[in-house]
């Protein structure tokens, strides 16, 4: 099935192999929206097997990256609905989530301005943060009078920047500037507004050269883990490091380094 979504761009650029989707709502600084929410989820779903892409990268429209769901087209609706209702809208977004944290192909964020509530966290579950630096960042859940632990914030926050920063973060949901958040390791890079995507598109293209099934192992291995003692997670590596080694990519280094070549990996 052809992927093209209605509530924001997607993009396949063959020679790099790297998907770009990028919400398009500049007018609502990219708030979320139902349809939106969805299908993100369906999206990351269908590219974790699409043919012909090797990474992806996300990316907002205008002067923010997302600032969250929407104050009229969802928040306003959830009055409506009972609680069976809004399971079913917190599930939804919890969705999403997980098929980002489970999509194989490497996703990078390239955050071009404020991120905030629902957009921080789709910022996190991106295996890796390029931003402007205009790109704030905050959790505003406790703001509104919600959790600060929404669509998996409070499993993946403290695993980027440790407990004691996530729970400031999460309770207080103030704003946190881009020179800050690269100092505590939540962006992983921060460039003036005008290089981040293209920053970003770097790192993607670079992901995207790479060994497909090793990268897909390691970003697998580093979220199973987390929840493993040693011994297992030794076991874990065993098992799954003698499988890479029987992947043609590990052969074709060793051709490379013996050729003096560059790999060209699958």
């Amino acid at each position: 099935m052809a992927i093209a979504p209605r509530s924001f761009r997607y993009q396949l650029d063959a020679d790099s192999a790297v998907a770009t989707l990028t919400l398009d709502r500049p007018e609502r600084l990219n708030a979320l929206t139902f349809e939106v929410y969805e299908e993100l989820r369906a999206t990351f779903d269908a590219l974790d097997t699409e043919p012909g892409v090797r990474a992806i990268l996300l990316t907002g429209s205008g002067r923010a990256f997302c600032s969250g769901g929407d104050v009229e087209s969802i928040i306003g609706e959830l009055f409506a609905r009972d609680a069976r209702g809004l399971l079913d809208f917190t599930r939804a977004t919890g969705a999403l989530i997980r098929s980002m944290i489970g999509c194989r192909r490497p996703i990078v964020g390239a955050l071009n301005g404020t991120v905030a509530g629902a957009g921080a966290v789709i910022a996190c579950a991106c295996d890796l943060r390029i931003a402007a630096e205009s790109a704030k960042i905050a959790f505003l859940f406790p703001k509104v009078g919600l959790s600060g632990a929404d669509m998996g914030a409070s499993w993946l926050l403290p695993r980027i920047v440790g407990l004691g920063r996530a729970m400031e973060i999460l309770m207080g949901g103030e704003f946190v500037d881009a020179t800050t958040a690269e100092r505590i390791g939540l962006y992983h890079a921060v460039v003036p507004a005008e290089r981040c995507l293209g920053e970003a598109r770097a790192r993607a293209e670079k992901l995207a050269a790479g060994p497909s099934f090793a990268l897909e192992v390691t970003k697998k291995m580093l979220y199973r883990e987390a929840a493993m003692d040693l011994d297992a997670a030794l076991q874990a590596e065993v098992e799954i490091q003698s499988i890479c080694m029987q992947d043609p990519n590990f052969r074709e280094a060793y051709e490379a380094f013996r050729g003096k070549r560059p790999p060209q990996f699958g």
